[in-house]
């Protein structure tokens, strides 16, 4: 990848690792609950899901630019606007009030692997944001794979950093993102709208 579209890239996957979501809740979630070393185990888990959605995503895009020249300009222009829905979206979202308790029980890792898959793969419009998301970085002078890798690597790395920094500031940040989560909800949603704007038009 260009290294200006890569930064651009990894600017929008930050915004997104930082939009409260069901993964970034759940590890705050198990952090509080059993600590972050243990979360590690919820983290991972939807870290892979979300590499496993990415994946399937990249696959069906692969085969859609090679059968077709034009379909990368569709799927810029569509996906554009589907950002700046999801952005509306966001923007309209309620405030979301976190009710966390201290369990001084434990879990087995294997459980919180597995609660951290099925919520990153359990929701359907994942592969549909994937889909709209990701062509917009895609350049067809350069090699496909080796661009959905990097893309892969730096969305998982970001994810699993985010994530682990929510689980071991549970309790600090959980007071602050109740207060103030209207207006990130706004600030998050105001990002989508922007990226879904401009990045059909980015060269």
């Amino acid at each position: 990848m260009a290294l200006n579209i890569w930064i651009i890239y990894a600017i929008t996957v930050l915004g997104l690792s930082l939009t409260p979501g069901p993964n970034g809740l759940l590890a705050m979630t198990h952090g509080a609950m059993y600590g972050a070393r243990k979360a590690l185990w919820t983290i991972t888990g939807g870290v892979v899901g979300f590499t496993a959605l990415i994946a399937l995503s990249m696959f069906g895009l692969g085969a859609l630019l090679q059968a077709s020249s034009h379909a990368l300009l569709v799927l810029k222009v569509g996906g554009g606007l589907y950002l700046v829905w999801l952005g509306i979206q966001l923007w309209r979202a309620p405030a979301l009030h976190l009710s966390l308790k201290e369990n001084k029980g434990s879990a087995h890792g294997y459980i919180l692997f597995r609660t951290g898959l099925l919520t990153a793969i359990a929701n359907p419009k994942v592969i549909l944001f994937y889909g709209a998301f990701l062509p917009q970085f895609i350049d067809l002078q350069r090699s496909l794979l080796t661009q959905f890798l990097i893309m892969t690597a730096t969305f998982a790395g970001m994810e699993f950093v985010v994530e682990c920094l929510l689980a071991r500031l549970a309790h600090q940040i959980r007071p602050w993102l109740e207060r103030g989560e209207k207006l990130f909800n706004r600030s998050c949603g105001t990002l989508f709208v922007l990226a879904g704007a401009a990045l059909p038009i980015i060269k």
